[in-house]
């Protein structure tokens, strides 16, 4: 009986030992704070807006090349001695997939809205694949990027302006104008308003609930922190866009 007991016991201080010895191994990791992890991964999420959207417009083929030069800096990272880089090189494989969806779509594809999303979810089944592996992480930053995407796609369309999105990317820049004009007066409409409040307060509180999941201990645990910090930073993104292109309709998202 006391053989047994010391054995439970020695198990249960190997376990505890193991658990620790993960725990602090992130420690000396780069984005191992809450704080620094909202910081990048929110960066990431802005960064196509004022980065990607410009460049694949006058120059496709040269952003779509940048997914490559993002997926060998992610690699040489996570190939170093140490973990110290991991969650950065994981990060940096997520960027790349929502990098490359962004390239397809917007470079060459953009006055076809219906196939924003299944252009975008191009490499979605490697980032399911990619869940249970070390890449989680970057992982849960492209598919909740995704989610994003869709949620205000889907949005786009219950408001009723998704038809003006083909008319206003093939416009020149006199009707243009006029176009988002009546984009600006279909947003402020109370149907429209109610909408978009209504799917903006179950956003937020999906991404609350993924959040307080969530743990800065373990990979799961920062996989699941990414996926709230995205997720927000792409409802607060709209919230402004929307805002503006009330505001000044020139400024809509739909351009």
């Amino acid at each position: 009986m006391n053989e047994l007991i010391t054995k439970k016991s020695e198990v249960k201080d190997k376990l505890n030992y193991e658990l620790n010895k993960t725990v602090d191994s992130y420690e000396g990791t780069l984005l191992s704070r809450p704080i620094s992890l909202r910081l990048w991964s929110s960066f990431f999420v802005i960064l196509p807006i004022f980065v990607q959207a410009p460049w694949v417009r006058l120059e496709p083929i040269s952003a779509l090349c940048f997914t490559f030069i993002i997926i060998i800096s992610a690699f040489i990272l996570y190939k170093k001695r140490s973990n110290k880089w991991f969650i950065v090189s994981s990060l940096l494989i997520g960027v790349s997939g929502s990098w490359l969806g962004g390239c397809l779509f917007w470079g060459w594809l953009s006055p076809f809205p219906i196939l924003h999303i299944p252009v975008e979810a191009v490499v979605l089944p490697l980032a399911l694949i990619g869940l249970g592996t070390n890449w989680k992480i970057g992982s849960s930053f492209y598919i909740s990027s995704l989610f994003g995407t869709a949620v205000t796609d889907i949005t786009i369309f219950f408001i009723g302006i998704m038809d003006q999105w083909r008319q206003v990317i093939t416009a020149d820049s006199e009707t243009a104008p006029l176009i988002l004009q009546k984009t600006s007066e279909n947003l402020i409409q109370f149907k429209s308003l109610s909408i978009i409040v209504f799917v903006a307060l179950i956003v937020w509180f999906i991404s609350k609930e993924i959040f307080n999941s969530g743990t800065i201990n373990t990979t799961n645990g920062k996989a699941l922190l990414v996926s709230s910090y995205v997720i927000q930073t792409t409802l607060i993104v709209d919230g402004i866009f929307i805002f503006l292109a009330i505001l000044q309709p020139t400024f809509s998202g739909l351009v």
